[in-house]
C-alpha cells in the first residue's frame, strides 16, 4: 500500500483527487472522466489527500491507474468487488488479465490508437472475472499527461453493464419478434397516433401503399371512416373508444378491381418515457388499425347479388314495358274521346236547343263511344302495375354503377363496346331509393348502348365517370354514338317522346322516369351541349337532400 501511494503522490495524482471531490463535475462518464484527467495533470489540491482517497475508494464506479504499459498501478475498492481480484493480487498485473479473447481484435487496435494519440476512448469489452464468469463492461480510458505534454499514465473508469446488456437485448428481441409476427400477419396493421400520422405498419400495410399509388392508405381510411361513421367518429376518436368491423371500399376504376375492407380501431395507452414524466406519468394514446381484406368474399356475395339483381332488373323493366303501354294506350285513347267530345259540344251548339232525330242519334251513338272509351281507360289505368313505395337509405353510387354495368355485360360484349369505368376511389354514400337510382342508371346505359348500336362511328366507347363537389355527386354517362340533335334535346325526358324508331313496342318513356328519379332526388340532370361526338349527360345528386 506504501508503494500505491508513494505511486499517487508522484504526478500531484493526490492533490488532482482532492479538488475533484471536493467540487465534482456533473454530466456523462465522459466529462467526468476529461475533468478527473484535468485535475490530475494539473495537481490541484483544495482538501486534505485522504478525503478524496476515501471518497474513490467509496465510489460505485471501478477506477484503475495503470502505467503507459497498462501495468495496474492503482484500483479501488468497487474495481474489486466487480472483478472479483483483490488489491494486493491485481498490482503490477496487466489489464490485459480481464480479457476474454472474444472482443475482436479491431476494437483493441482502436482503444490503443486513441489513446497514443492522446484522446479519450469509450466503448464496451467483455471482461473475465476471477473466477473465470464474463461480464460486460462500460469503459473509458483517458491518458493522462504530465507538465512536459507526456503520457505518464492512463486512467480507467468502468462498469458492469451485464444486466442492462441482457435487458437491452431482451428489448430489442421481443421488438423484433413482434414486428416478425406482425409483419407476417395476413392482415393490414397500421398505428396512428392522435394526429393521424403512420407509427408503425406490417408488410401488408405497405403493400397497400404500393397499390394505391403513392396514396397513404391510412388517411384514406379515416376519411373513408369519417364519411360511414358521420359525427360518431368524432365521438368515437376523441373518447378513445373501439370500432368494430366497418366495411370501406376502394374501387380504383379503369386501372384495377374494386377492393373491399373491414376496419376495427382500437385505442392503446403508452407510458410517456420522457424526463419530464418521470415523476408525473403521461399517457400517449394511439389508435390500431386492423383492416382485413374481404374483397374474395365480397365478389362471391356480389355474385349471388347480380344473379338475383338481374333477375329482379329483367322483371323491373317487364313491369316498366307494361307500364308504359298501358299508360300510351290511355293517352292515344284519351285523343279520341276528346275529338269525339268536342263533335258533341259542336253538334249542340249548331243545334240550338231544336229538335232533330238525326242529330239525337249521333249524338247518342257519340255519347255511347265517350263512355266506351271512358270504361276502356278506367279498364286500362286500372291494369297499371302500381309503383312500389320504396324507402330511403344510403346509397353507394359507385357500387349501383357496378351492379348496372355488371347486369348489362351481355349487350356491352355483344356490342364490342368498351367501358372505360372513371369512379372516385372514395365516394360517400347518399340518402335515396336504391331501386329506383339502380332503374335510372340502367335506363341511362341502356340508352347509351341503343346509340352506339345505331351508329356507324366505329368502336363504341362508354365511358361512366363519378367524383364529388363541395354539395353534390356527380355521375357523368358518356358514348360515342349519334348523339342527340340540338332541336330534340328538350323534348328527350317528355313521356311517349323516344328516338327509337327500330325498337318497335317501346313507347320511349325511359328518360321521363330518369327526370322523375332525378326529382324525388332533389337533383339535376342536364345534356351536354358543347359535347359533340356523342352524347355526354351529367346527373347531380346532392350529398344531403333536402
Amino acid at each position: 500500500m506504501n508503494m500505491i501511494k508513494q505511486t499517487i503522490a508522484s504526478e500531484n495524482i493526490t492533490k488532482a483527487i482532492e479538488a475533484f471531490l471536493k467540487s465534482p463535475p456533473v454530466g456523462t462518464l465522459d466529462t467526468v472522466l476529461e475533468t478527473f484527467k484535468d485535475m490530475i495533470a494539473k495537481g490541484e489540491s483544495m482538501l486534505p489527500p485522504r478525503v478524496f482517497f476515501e471518497a474513490v475508494e467509496q465510489s460505485s464506479i471501478a477506477i484503475s491507474i495503470t502505467d503507459i504499459n497498462a501495468n495496474i498501478l492503482y484500483t479501488n475498492t468497487a474495481f474489486e468487488r466487480i472483478t472479483g481480484y483483490k488489491n494486493e493480487e491485481i498490482i503490477g498485473q496487466n489489464q490485459a488479465i480481464f480479457s476474454n479473447h472474444t472482443t475482436p481484435r479491431i476494437v483493441y487496435e482502436t482503444l490503443w490508437g486513441r489513446i497514443k494519440q492522446q484522446k479519450s476512448w469509450s466503448g464496451t469489452l467483455v471482461n473475465r472475472r476471477k473466477d473465470g464468469t464474463r461480464y460486460v463492461a462500460d469503459l473509458t480510458i483517458a491518458p493522462v499527461v504530465n507538465a512536459h505534454n507526456k503520457t505518464s499514465y492512463y486512467l480507467g473508469i468502468h462498469r458492469d453493464v451485464t444486466d442492462v446488456h441482457r435487458l437491452e437485448q431482451q428489448v430489442s428481441n421481443q421488438k423484433s419478434l413482434i414486428e416478425s409476427v406482425v409483419d407476417s400477419a395476413p392482415i393490414i396493421i397500421a398505428l396512428l397516433d392522435r394526429s393521424g400520422k403512420v407509427i408503425l405498419d406490417n408488410m401488408e400495410y405497405k403493400k397497400l401503399a404500393t397499390d394505391m399509388a403513392g396514396k397513404e392508405p391510412a388517411s384514406e381510411f379515416v376519411s373513408a371512416l369519417k364519411e360511414i361513421m358521420g359525427e360518431a367518429f368524432n365521438q368515437v376518436w376523441d373518447a378513445g373508444k373501439e370500432f368494430k368491423n366497418k366495411e370501406i371500399s376502394f374501387d380504383p376504376g379503369s386501372k384495377g378491381k374494386p377492393r373491399c375492407f373491414q376496419c376495427t380501431g382500437t385505442w392503446i395507452n403508452e407510458l410517456d418515457f420522457s424526463a419530464d414524466s418521470f415523476f408525473n406519468s403521461h399517457r400517449e394514446t394511439y389508435l390500431l388499425l386492423s383492416i382485413n381484406e374481404i374483397t374474395n368474399l365480397k365478389k362471391q356475395q356480389e355474385e349471388v347479388r347480380t344473379n338475383a339483381l338481374r333477375a329482379l332488373m329483367a322483371e323491373e323493366e317487364l313491369t316498366q314495358s307494361v307500364r308504359e303501354a298501358l299508360t300510351g294506350s290511355v293517352y292515344q285513347i284519351q285523343g279520341p274521346i276528346n275529338l269525339i267530345s268536342a263533335a258533341m259540344s259542336m253538334l249542340q251548339r249548331r243545334s240550338n236547343g231544336q229538335k232533330n232525330n238525326d242529330n239525337e242519334a249521333v249524338m247518342n251513338a257519340l255519347q255511347q263511344a265517350i263512355t266506351a272509351g271512358q270504361e276502356a281507360m278506367n279498364t286500362l289505368q286500372s291494369c297499371i302495375p302500381k309503383t312500389i313505395e320504396e324507402p330511403y337509405e344510403l346509397v353507394n353510387l359507385n357500387r349501383i354503377l357496378r351492379e348496372v354495368l355488371s347486369i348489362s355485360t351481355k349487350r356491352l360484349l355483344k356490342a364490342g363496346i368498351v367501358i372505360d369505368w372513371q369512379p372516385a376511389p372514395m365516394l360517400p354514400s347518399i340518402l335515396g331509393k336504391e331501386r329506383r337510382i339502380r332503374s335510372m342508371f340502367k335506363q341511362l346505359v341502356d340508352n347509351a348502348i341503343d346509340s352506339i348500336i345505331d351508329s356507324t362511328n366505329g368502336d363504341g366507347v362508354l365511358k361512366i365517370i363519378t367524383r364529388t363537389t363541395d354539395t353534390n355527386l356527380e355521375v357523368i354517362v358518356q358514348d360515342n354514338g349519334k348523339g342527340i340533335p340540338e332541336n330534340i334535346r328538350l323534348k328527350i325526358f317528355e313521356p311517349f317522346f323516344t328516338t327509337k324508331q327500330r325498337m318497335s313496342g317501346r313507347a320511349g318513356m325511359g328518360l321521363s322516369m330518369v327526370r322523375e328519379v332525378v326529382n324525388e332526388h332533389s337533383g339535376a340532370i342536364e345534356i351536354d351541349s358543347e359535347f359533340t361526338n356523342g352524347c355526354r349527360i351529367n346527373v347531380q345528386l346532392p350529398v344531403q337532400p333536402q
